[in-house]
């Protein structure tokens, strides 16, 4: 009975099993890191019991839960607000797409709406002039509204 209570609460292989599935489902779900900070702290105890230096069961459980509190209070809501900063739109960047050119990837008929590649992204165009546009046409953008650029064909010479 007493080799029943020395026994570790989990193997140090399963803490891995465990930190890494998390993580694994990190990658696979959305969950804004929320999994990452509970797999990491399953793979420092996996470590720490690997070692030899976890001790018995209840204080395995109580550095997995302190680091998984930590991490996901602290070290998570700071991640997320750094990678959720935006730069300030000051129109810059909207400005430096007038007067470039678009070619045409589809027929953009009177009144509609096509898509194009621009800058190695596509795009939704609509025709400033209220005018049908063929494929191919080379076009100038006159104005961005959102990720809808209002092109004209560009006039020869």
């Amino acid at each position: 009975m007493a080799s029943a209570i020395a026994k570790p609460l989990m193997s140090w292989w399963l803490w891995m099993v465990l930190g890494l599935a998390l993580l694994g489902l990190e990658l696979a779900v959305t969950t804004d890191f929320f999994l990452l900070f509970l797999g990491l702290p399953a793979l420092l105890v996996g470590a720490a019991v690997a070692l030899g230096i976890a001790g018995p069961p209840w204080l395995q459980l109580l550095l997995y839960s302190i680091l998984a509190v930590t991490g996901v209070l602290v070290v998570r809501r700071r991640l997320t607000a750094r990678l959720a900063r935006k730069v300030p739109d000051d129109g810059s960047a909207t400005e430096s797409l007038l007067g470039s050119v678009a070619t045409l990837s589809s027929d953009l008929p009177a009144g509609g709406v096509a898509r194009t590649e621009f800058r190695g992204s596509s795009w939704s165009v609509r025709s400033s002039k209220g005018q049908p546009i063929p494929q191919g046409t080379r076009c100038r953008v006159e104005r961005v509204e959102g990720l809808v650029l209002w092109v004209s064909p560009e006039s020869p010479g």
